[in-house]
């Protein structure tokens, strides 16, 4: 990456300003499936690369939030995750997960798909795609309609489609993507695992590597697992139990590194934290209130 120069005069001292920095954007994660043996959700949608900036301009920053679960009692698609920004830079939030059980179980499309659910109707239910392409995967399908074996599909991660699930079987969540921005190896934006309907023979769906819940199960009352925060992790779909609740969507994260040998940013109305990577300013931003950030 080349860097160039920006000086200007404050105060009396030398300003220096990079014209370009390296950015991670992700959004928010999906919500998983409600209704029985659910769709896990999918993450949010992950970019990375360098952008050009301009010293003195404020450059808007917004992190994404998690997507809604759905309790069983719903039997409704999870909510899907909300956009993160960061200046011309927009990731697109994680579908929902499939309902389970319903009249359909299509995944919504997003940053990475939900996964699909069977539905009495249609027997196999569809996955969510990932829309815009180049930020996550798709979902992963469902098994056919079973009344004792159902499971729900995977949701996809930054870096691997959601798996399919077999008779009993919930589809594995995707795994997300590894970046080192931060100075630290670190995956982030895994999909949520699907939920099923019976405790044995049947495995939920494990999330994927990177902050992606698993699923439910209805027999024993395994509950769905919430994607983590400040990841892009997808929820887990729900299994079935008591009006209990899938997973909701974990919240994205904006991370933004250049040289140190140029000035320190200004950040407004951000929440952020400032990681060691040698030789480099890391600002780690993790919550917004209409904030900037200006180089």
């Amino acid at each position: 990456m080349k860097i160039g120069i920006m000086a200007s005069q404050i105060s009396g001292h030398l300003v220096v300003s990079p014209t370009s920095v390296d950015y991670l954007v992700i959004a928010g994660g999906g919500g998983g499936g409600g209704g029985y043996y659910a769709g896990g959700a999918g993450a949010g949608g992950y970019l990375t690369s360098a952008l050009g900036v301009t010293g003195g301009t404020p450059y808007t920053v917004t992190i994404g939030a998690g997507g809604a679960s759905q309790t069983t009692a719903s039997g409704a698609q999870g909510g899907s995750g909300t956009n993160s920004v960061f200046s011309s830079i927009t990731s697109t939030g994680g579908g929902g997960g499939a309902p389970g059980g319903g009249s359909n179980g299509i995944g919504a499309a997003g940053g990475s798909g939900g996964g699909g659910a069977p539905s009495v109707n249609y027997n196999t239910g569809s996955p969510g795609a990932a829309s815009p392409s180049g930020q996550g995967s798709a979902g992963g399908s469902a098994s056919g309609y079973n009344s004792n074996n159902a499971a729900g599909g995977g949701g996809g991660g930054a870096s691997a489609v959601g798996g399919t699930s077999s008779s009993g079987n919930g589809g594995t969540g995707g795994a997300g993507g590894i970046s080192s921005i931060n100075g630290t190896s670190t995956t982030r934006a895994g999909g949520g695992g699907g939920g099923i309907q019976d405790a044995s023979p049947g495995v939920v769906g494990a999330g994927g590597s990177g902050g992606g819940g698993s699923g439910g199960r209805r027999d024993d009352a395994t509950l769905a697992v919430s994607g983590s925060t400040n990841t892009g992790g997808a929820g887990g779909g729900n299994g079935g139990g008591s009006n209990t609740p899938s997973g909701s969507g974990g919240s994205g994260i904006v991370i933004i590194a250049y040289p140190d040998t140029y000035s320190a940013a200004t950040l407004t109305n951000l929440t952020y934290t400032t990681p060691t990577r040698s030789g480099y300013r890391v600002y780690q931003i993790t919550a917004s209130a209409s904030g900037t950030i200006t180089f």
